[in-house]
């Protein structure tokens, strides 16, 4: 059997910004010192001129990212997704949120899976912070072939995007056939139990959840939701009235992201029991990233355990 490719979201945001530079000259990067780490240091490498490091400034970044918008020319800026996000979330709002610029912010170290540099870089609250931002897009790839495919997509829209890349290598599940789009959550397998939901690196946690759970007889509808906001609502809506029954998983906190979307549209539309799979109100801390994934309940045994819960919920 052959290997599983892994890699890093984080690598394909970098592959894809050299990919789309070398194909149009109408944007540019920025970086808060953290070239390397983001993986933008492959941009400024092939395309030093159009490359700018604003230092371990992240507020400023992004007010700079904002006036270049503001000359019509579009912008990728990137830093740890707890200073994109957390640090920064003042000038996110005001001088990009609320002007509706063309800025795409690559924020990358998002969640428990930082690992080692423990709960200070952890940012399991940034998808929440962004939410609330009007007019805000957010992108969450689950592998190497939709971060490329994401990034891309993000330089075609009009207004603020909000990207979140992991350091961790997880595996590749799509191929360079995939057909990304926007908006547009994507069904993985079908199912009538019960759905699970899933986003980022736990989308390859629910398809391990649904060979679990088919080893028991029951049938999991597995759906990746690359696009936080704007949600899928047809989809999310169809699997409700189809399964009765909803998982939600995500390397974020409980409180605001993934679950908390999907909550909101269920219970106004059709309401089913939802079950939220994610960090729970908890600040992580230092360790090996696979362990803290065990540690916080975010591996496929936890999903299908909240899979058997949303069914037995069933009326």
């Amino acid at each position: 059997m052959s290997e599983i490719k892994k890699a890093a979201t984080r690598v394909g945001f970098g592959e894809a910004l050299v990919e789309l530079g070398a194909k149009r000259n109408d944007f540019v990067v920025l970086d808060a010192d953290l070239a390397a780490a983001t993986q933008t240091g492959m941009f400024k490498k092939a395309f030093p001129e159009r490359f700018y490091d604003c230092g371990i400034a992240e507020g400023n970044m992004i007010g700079i990212a904002a006036g270049i918008a503001s000359t019509g020319k579009k912008v990728i800026c990137s830093s740890f997704a707890m200073f994109a996000a957390g640090r920064a979330f003042e000038q996110v709002r005001n001088s990009v949120g609320y002007p509706h610029l063309n800025v795409v912010i690559g924020a990358t170290h998002a969640g428990i899976s930082v690992g080692e540099d423990g709960a200070t870089h952890q940012c399991c609250e940034d998808i929440a912070l962004m939410r609330t931002i009007p007019g805000m897009t957010i992108i969450n790839p689950a592998d190497l072939t939709e971060a490329k495919k994401a990034v891309a997509a993000a330089l075609e829209l009009d207004g603020p995007v909000y990207m979140r890349f992991g350091r961790l290598a997880v595996p590749v599940i799509f191929d360079d056939s995939y057909d990304f789009e926007v908006g547009k959550g994507v069904e993985l397998k079908d199912g009538g139990d019960v759905t699970v939901i899933a986003t980022g690196l736990m989308v390859n946690e629910a398809l391990g959840a649904y060979e679990l759970l088919k080893n028991e007889g029951i049938s999991a509808r597995i759906i990746n939701i690359h696009t936080i906001k704007p949600l899928d609502k047809e989809i999310v809506i169809k699997a409700a009235k189809e399964t009765g029954a909803i998982v939600t998983a995500e390397e974020h906190s409980v409180i605001g992201g993934l679950g908390a979307a999907v909550s909101e549209l269920v219970c106004e539309e059709c309401p089913v029991p939802v079950v939220k799979l994610g960090v729970y109100d908890t600040f992580g801390h230092s360790g090996p990233a696979a362990d803290l994934l065990d540690e916080f309940g975010l591996r496929a045994v936890n999903i299908a355990e909240k899979a058997k819960k949303a069914i037995a919920l069933k009326k």
